[in-house]
């Protein structure tokens, strides 16, 4: 039997069209446009959900309620929060903090610690990390924070390093775990920074297409070695 990934993507679809010569359109629901491609081993169902947590976390549930996808992946860019998060840099997540989560007024829980949590660490696919690791070497395993806000300066990247020992920054990964979680599906992050700690916006505009190109090539390489191992 095939396996069935979805991938969601936030705003990096010119990496999917350049990437993928194969694809087709499959009908959607308003807000969201869904690509199908088809390999020996493997169907890559491409969901383009939009940014933030929200629509991250419907696009997974979308995937996995209407195509029972296996496992989700997602790829895209991010703000690096260290001089070691250099441009194009490859990360796999392997936790991600929720950092805009903040119950601690009433409830006995660390800011970005979500209920039902005993840390502010929530963790991605341990089975689908190790695999990762062993198709591509090199990689960097990174703590992601992740929110609802564009992060654009060396101040406010320096605060979520020192504060949730953060690696890396983006809009959606609280969403897709959190919701892989609840399905008990799991879940692959593939970042590529296109923003270093001095970069803004002008900077993420100017990597985006090429990190994310980047970042889509090793995906695929890793879903398609994921699918011949479970053949």
């Amino acid at each position: 039997m095939k396996m069935k990934v979805g991938l969601i993507v936030a705003i990096e679809m010119d990496a999917i069209f350049l990437h993928y010569q194969n694809w087709k359109k499959l009908e959607s629901p308003p807000g969201f446009s869904l690509f199908l491609v088809e390999r020996e081993a493997l169907d890559v169902y491409i969901l383009k959900a939009g940014m933030g947590e929200i629509a991250a976390a419907a696009g997974v549930q979308y995937l996995v309620a209407k195509y029972d996808v296996s496992n989700i992946v997602n790829f895209g860019v991010v703000g690096g929060l260290t001089t070691d998060m250099k441009k194009h840099k490859i990360c796999l997540v392997d936790r991600v903090v929720h950092y805009k989560y903040d119950c601690s007024e009433f409830m006995d829980l660390a800011v970005g610690q979500v209920d039902g949590h005993d840390s502010i660490f929530l963790k991605t696919s341990e089975s689908l990390v190790k695999n990762a690791l062993s198709v591509m070497e090199g990689l960097s395993l990174a703590t992601c924070c992740s929110g609802d806000k564009f992060i654009s300066t060396a101040e406010e990247k320096k605060y979520l390093h020192d504060t949730f020992e953060g690696d890396i920054c983006d809009m959606e990964s609280a969403g897709i775990v959190l919701t892989c979680e609840a399905n008990g599906v799991p879940c692959l992050l593939l970042k590529a920074v296109s923003d270093g700690l001095a970069d803004g916006a002008e900077g993420f505009y100017a990597e985006l297409q090429s990190a994310s190109l980047k970042c889509l090539e090793a995906a695929d390489a890793i879903m398609e070695r994921l699918a011949k191992m479970n053949s």
